[in-house]
C-alpha cells in the first residue's frame, strides 16, 4: 500500500503501536491492499474500532464476507422519484 498522506509512520509506529495498527488497517481497507494479505481474525478483533472510518460499501462487502450479512433496501424505497407523493 503506497500512502500519499504527509504522515510520518515511523514516529507513528513508536509512539503509539496500537493506534499506528488501527490506522494502517484502515488505509489498506480503504485504499487497496497493493498485493498484501489480511489476517481476517485481526479485522474482526479490530472491526469495533475502525468500522466507522472504512467505506461504506467497502464495510458492507466486508461485513458479508467476514458474517454472512446481507443488506437489502425496503421494498418501499422510492428514492428515484422524490415527489411523487406530492399532491398538488
Amino acid at each position: 500500500m503506497y500512502n500519499w498522506s504527509h504522515i510520518d509512520e515511523a514516529a507513528m509506529k513508536k509512539e503509539d503501536p496500537e493506534k499506528y495498527r488501527l490506522w494502517r488497517l484502515t488505509q489498506m481497507l480503504n485504499y487497496g491492499l497493493d498485493g498484501e494479505k489480511l489476517d481476517r481474525e485481526e479485522v474482526k478483533a479490530a472491526w469495533p474500532l475502525i468500522k466507522d472510518e472504512v467505506e461504506p460499501y467497502t464495510r458492507r462487502a466486508l461485513e458479508y464476507v467476514l458474517w454472512g450479512t446481507i443488506y437489502s433496501l425496503p421494498t418501499n424505497l422510492k428514492w428515484w422519484m422524490p415527489y411523487s407523493s406530492v399532491k398538488k
